[in-house]
């Protein structure tokens, strides 16, 4: 689902990479390119992991949990230095709460994500703090976007890790 501003933004992308075309700038045409794509990358990327979450999330309501959902977009939040921009899922059971942030830099004084990472995500748990984890969106050598736990090489985010963190929030840790 792409807000008003997002389709704005993709639109004058367009038009921008359009006219460096026309002038002749196919450096700028390229970059506009590069990043026009690595914007569709990021919000599916981000798509993925929070309807993920909520699917996952309903699916277990429908056999008897009570976990509440609430989803806010424009969410700003830190990641070292940067800002992130982008959405947060709030999953909430009984006392216990599950934030799932995912967003990336808009502007060049909120920072850059590092690692060559597209967009950074926080799956944080209120009060247990060894279960929250960071997560970077890198592009795969398929070039589709796929998330991994920050600073691990190899671990990738599927199913199963978003099943284990409902399982955390409903205190049926496997």
């Amino acid at each position: 689902m792409l807000s008003e501003l997002d389709e704005a933004w993709a639109l004058a992308l367009a038009e921008a990479e359009q006219r460096a075309r026309v002038a002749g700038r196919h450096d700028l045409a390229e970059y506009l390119a590069l990043r026009n794509s690595n914007d569709l990358l990021r919000k599916t990327g981000i798509e993925w992991l929070l309807s993920t979450f909520a699917d996952l999330a309903g699916q277990a309501n429908r056999i008897g949990s009570a976990i509440q959902m609430e989803s806010i977009d424009g969410h700003r939040f830190h990641i070292s230095s940067a800002t992130m921009v982008g959405r947060l899922l709030t999953l909430k059971s009984g006392v216990r709460t599950l934030f799932v942030e995912a967003g990336w830099p808009r502007t060049p004084r909120d920072g850059f994500v590092r690692g060559g990472g597209l967009a950074c995500a926080n799956i944080r748990h209120l009060g247990i703090r060894s279960a929250s984890r960071q997560l970077l969106l890198l592009k795969s050598a398929t070039g589709a976007p796929r998330w991994k736990l920050a600073g691990s090489p190899t671990s990738h985010i599927d199913e199963a890790t978003i099943r284990h963190h409902l399982n955390i929030l409903l205190d049926q840790e496997e």
